[in-house]
């Protein structure tokens, strides 16, 4: 029974997240957290940090990591399958229809139509887990905000807009902060 609750969530989240794995995001947030509840916030928020860090699609990912908490490998094995049945599908439809039809203006004008969609999905992946992160799951408010996460979060920003440092450098400066911010909060 979990295994077909795994593969047909996943299966959701892969037939309508369009536009890659940050607009999957919320769909899979809903899924996972608020529907089925088999996550909290703070380990969604978590497993979008595992998600990025290792090789290959966040999507994908993120379901291989889910399966894998809630029912083992076979867990992992149905929620991966489903998340990428629906793309398998989809694509080779499309990739036929595409190379028959490239050339109509309908199908420019569609592509060009769906870009705002994509882009408020990714941003509304971006903003929570930035509310998450800052605030976990306390109310908002200044008094409740991790003031660590805000500085961390600064840093970090300012090192990729202002001096181009490599992403995957800036991941890792960004756990050592936390780790060594944690250790001398805790000593504390």
């Amino acid at each position: 029974m979990i295994y077909w609750q795994l593969f047909v969530s996943f299966l959701k989240v892969g037939a309508f997240s369009f536009g890659g794995g940050y607009a999957a995001l919320p769909l899979i947030q809903a899924e996972i957290v608020d529907s089925h509840q088999w996550l909290t916030l703070q380990e969604f928020t978590d497993l979008i940090t595992i998600s990025q860090m290792t090789p290959g699609p966040i999507a994908i990912n993120s379901a291989t990591f889910v399966g894998t908490q809630i029912a083992g490998v076979f867990g992992a094995v149905a929620a991966t399958l489903g998340s990428v049945f629906p793309s398998v599908i989809l694509v080779t439809i499309l990739a036929f229809l595409y190379m028959k039809y490239r050339q109509m203006d309908v199908l420019q004008y569609l592509l060009r139509a769906l870009r705002p969609a994509v882009v408020a999905m990714i941003a509304t992946a971006g903003v929570s887990i930035l509310v998450t992160s800052f605030w976990g799951t306390e109310v908002m408010g200044i008094e409740t905000i991790k003031i660590t996460a805000v500085i961390i979060f600064g840093i970090c920003l300012f090192l990729l807009m202002k001096w181009r440092v490599d992403p995957v450098k800036v991941m890792l400066l960004a756990g050592v902060l936390n780790v060594i911010a944690s250790v001398i909060i805790g000593a504390f």
